[in-house]
């Protein structure tokens, strides 16, 4: 397994990015054509694991300031958790030894808006399924988007051997929310 920098040097890369970013007009991170041949020569080497929603307005390479092979990122609307996720995280935590699992979930989620005010039809179902039961009858969103989190966090560490990679290589989950609002991260977990 492949050595990478501690939950809390991960944490604070995802700080000091989310930092630079909130004033940035364009990305910040390494995507030059030197760090894609060592990319390819030598692998991926992510310094954390994001679990985002799939909104285009979440782009968590630009929110925290990274570059190609930096992150990785695991999209789905609304940030569920389902066995897909599950086996991304593992991989990426045995493998590539990521140490920091990040679920970021964000403000004005359409996802959070139909499990909320909607009764969807088709696969959207399956999301909205999964988020009610995170929320129950929350009907503030900020709220909502929270608890969301908190529940694909509670997934992670249910589903995952999680407690064995705490204690024996330091792995870490957390949740947070990205205001897309003023481009701030609150981490919440």
């Amino acid at each position: 397994m492949v050595q990478n920098i501690s939950a809390d040097q991960a944490l604070e890369k995802l700080k000091k990015g989310n930092q630079c970013y909130l004033n940035a007009t364009r990305s910040l991170g390494d995507i030059s054509p030197q760090i894609r041949l060592k990319t390819k020569e030598h692998g991926q080497h992510p310094y954390a694991i994001v679990i985002t929603c799939s909104d285009s307005r979440v782009i968590p390479e630009s929110i925290f300031s990274a570059g190609i092979g930096d992150l990785f990122v695991i999209r789905v609307a609304g940030n569920v958790i389902d066995g897909h996720q599950l086996g991304s995280i593992e991989y990426a935590a045995e493998h590539l030894g990521c140490r920091l699992v990040l679920v970021l979930g964000h403000t004005f989620c359409g996802a959070i808006d139909a499990a909320i005010h909607h009764d969807p039809d088709g696969y959207i179902k399956f999301i909205t399924d999964e988020i009610n039961l995170a929320i129950g009858d929350e009907t503030d969103n900020y709220r909502a988007c929270c608890l969301n989190v908190r529940r694909s966090v509670s997934l992670i560490e249910e589903n995952i051997d999680i407690r064995h990679m705490e204690e024996d290589e330091g792995l870490r989950v957390l949740g947070a929310v990205y205001h897309i609002e003023n481009g701030n991260v609150e981490y919440i977990i």
